[in-house]
């Protein structure tokens, strides 16, 4: 018999999410899957979902949908949404496409973007140190998302940017998840010190190959965690 959610399993870590009622259920609800809360098989009512977090059915159908789309629920029809389990050989692909069009993005931004967007990024990598200093975590997490996507505007293509930023939204909860991995915020922030340095330089070879390895250590340490967690279980 599957379980289905309840209060406790929702509320068990909630972070303080930035957006809109939408994004807040799909963070929470990732968050509980991706760290084991939330078991494969166990069923996601929407009216009790709906009911916790006092919103109407239509964001939690939404919020549900998405999560669909990154491989963490199963919608059957006629039957509603239950816990998925990960597809590891498709979250690899997915990491490794994104790893190339953040790559090409960072190598684009070393040649493509202007003073003010320079200086924009540099201050906002800045500002990021303090929130590894003090742990912050949901902070950081939505300083990271701004840090990527000043990156995909500063290519000056908006293909690219539009690709990047579809497939983050899909690896958004894998990627957030992965922060929770020991020691994570401050390699996080030292990686993409590497990212701003090439691009203040110019440098778009060095910016390419940091923001891909960048992407892959994050591949790994959200392996690294869902091993983790799977021998937890």
């Amino acid at each position: 018999m599957t379980a289905t959610t309840s209060p406790g399993d929702l509320r068990a870590s909630p972070p303080a999410v930035r957006g809109t009622r939408t994004e807040e259920l799909q963070t929470r609800l990732a968050e509980a899957i991706v760290t084991g809360r939330l078991q494969p098989g166990a069923a996601l009512d929407e009216v009790q979902i709906a009911a916790e977090y006092a919103v109407s059915r239509t964001p939690v159908r939404e919020a549900l949908r998405q999560l669909s789309a990154s491989g963490l629920v199963e919608i059957r029809p006629h039957r509603g949404a239950v816990v998925a389990k990960p597809n590891h050989a498709q979250l690899r692909d997915m990491f490794a496409v994104m790893g190339e069009l953040e790559a090409l993005s960072a190598g684009l931004s070393a040649t493509q973007m202007n003073r003010a967007e320079r200086a924009a990024l540099e201050d906002l990598h800045r500002s990021m140190a303090i929130l590894v200093r003090a742990g912050d975590l949901d902070a950081y997490s939505a300083a990271n998302i701004a840090f990527h996507v000043s990156i995909y505007g500063g290519s000056h293509n908006s293909y690219l940017a539009e690709l990047a930023s579809a497939t983050r939204r899909r690896l958004a909860p894998f990627r957030r998840a992965q922060f929770e991995g020991r020691d994570r915020l401050a390699r996080s922030h030292h990686e993409h010190s590497l990212v701003v340095q090439a691009i203040l330089r110019a440098d778009s070879l060095r910016a390419t190959a940091a923001m891909r390895d960048h992407i892959g250590l994050s591949a790994r340490a959200w392996d690294d965690l869902a091993k983790a967690t799977t021998e937890a279980t």
